[in-house]
């Protein structure tokens, strides 16, 4: 052997991990049987977000120059979806912790305070890093995040806003696609004729169905109404801008419409790695909302309605954040605007050989 011979336990520090759970309901003298439970789980959340952190730093770093070698996508998108398989095994941790009924959790919730899952620094850095600005932020009695950390956690979360975020550093990297062009071919072009033809057969469809009412007729007229608004916003640079602006877009013009080419020509091979690390970043987004519905769900079904111990009302302020701290949105939305692969304008012969495995053999 090289290296002198480790020990299991010496190896995983057991002994300050088994010996970190100390209920202060025994400190008080009334022991409660749960509240290991309770410290348990919450723990092993604080572990994986620790690995969360790990895998995300990771990504991160490699997006942060002014070029991304195309063997980094692939490393990205597994790490990320690492990161997604970490989501579904803490959400299932939920069921073990419900295991636990709302009378035992008063025997011990009075010790708790004013201690919460507000104060976990750690999800707060995973925000930052992923990109929820503070501006978005759900701020229960109008107080700052960052007041209920300690000095030094406030100055590590603090820190972590001025950090280039995933967020960012992708629509940078959306923002370098060299494909949106290619000689004569103009993707943008192509792909508005085709909605255009797409949705004059929608209204003819529509008004020459013999099985609708005119009632129906006129309904359904109005939905494809409300879908042409939207395509005339994708094709205008300004309102897309107005969009951002409003709060309602955040990726720019140029970032949605790579997005927007990745998704729809994700069979080309060199789209395929673009396309699995979009969908890593939704799948996150996705399983984090996910967590913080079963995370509200769980404190409705411990507490009802009553203030929890960092002082919030709990389940209110939980699911509030379900929604709004979504932070890649803009690439769930981009369902809006796909068209069946029938109607995609077909590439010529020249862009399929520049988007096959070929690409870069000759640049």
């Amino acid at each position: 052997m090289k290296h002198p011979p480790a020990y299991y336990a010496d190896y995983l520090h057991l002994e300050q991990i088994l010996n970190a759970q100390t209920p202060r309901s025994a400190d008080f003298g009334q022991p409660a049987h749960d509240e290991l439970l309770f410290i348990t789980v919450h723990q092993v959340f604080e572990i994986w977000f620790k690995q969360i952190l790990h895998e995300l730093d990771s990504v991160r770093e490699l997006f942060l120059g002014n070029y991304v070698d195309e063997k980094n996508i692939g490393v990205a998108v597994s790490r990320l979806e690492r990161i997604s398989t970490i989501q579904e095994v803490m959400i299932e941790q939920f069921r073990i912790l419900e295991t636990m009924t709302p009378l035992d959790f008063l025997e011990f919730r009075d010790f708790l305070s004013p201690a919460s899952g507000f104060q976990s620094v750690q999800f707060r850095l995973i925000e930052n890093k992923l990109g929820l600005r503070r501006d978005l932020r759900q701020n229960f009695n109008q107080i700052p995040y960052e007041k209920r950390l300690s000095d030094a956690h406030q100055s590590l979360a603090l820190k972590s806003e001025q950090e280039p975020s995933l967020f960012e550093l992708t629509q940078k990297w959306l923002e370098r696609t060299p494909f949106l062009n290619f000689g004569n071919f103009d993707f943008w072009e192509n792909y508005k004729k085709a909605v255009d033809t797409m949705l004059a057969q929608d209204r003819q469809i529509i008004e020459q169905n013999p099985t609708l009412t005119d009632e129906e007729k006129t309904r359904e007229l109005a939905q494809l109404s409300r879908t042409i608004e939207n395509f005339q916003a994708l094709f205008s640079e300004e309102k897309h801008n107005e969009l951002v602006r409003s709060g309602a877009r955040r990726l720019s013009y140029t970032a949605f419409k790579a997005a927007l080419l990745i998704m729809l020509y994700r069979d080309q091979p060199i789209l395929h790695l673009p396309f699995r690390f979009l969908t890593a970043l939704i799948d996150i987004d996705e399983l984090f909302s996910t967590w913080r519905y079963r995370h509200s769900i769980m404190v409705q079904r411990m507490i009802g309605t009553k203030i929890g111990t960092g002082g919030s009302s709990g389940h209110a302020y939980l699911k509030n954040t379900v929604d709004a701290h979504r932070i890649f949105l803009d690439l769930f939305n981009l369902s809006t605007f796909l068209i069946p692969r029938s109607a995609l304008p077909p590439l010529p012969e020249e862009v399929q050989r520049e988007l096959g495995f070929f690409f870069g053999s000759h640049h």
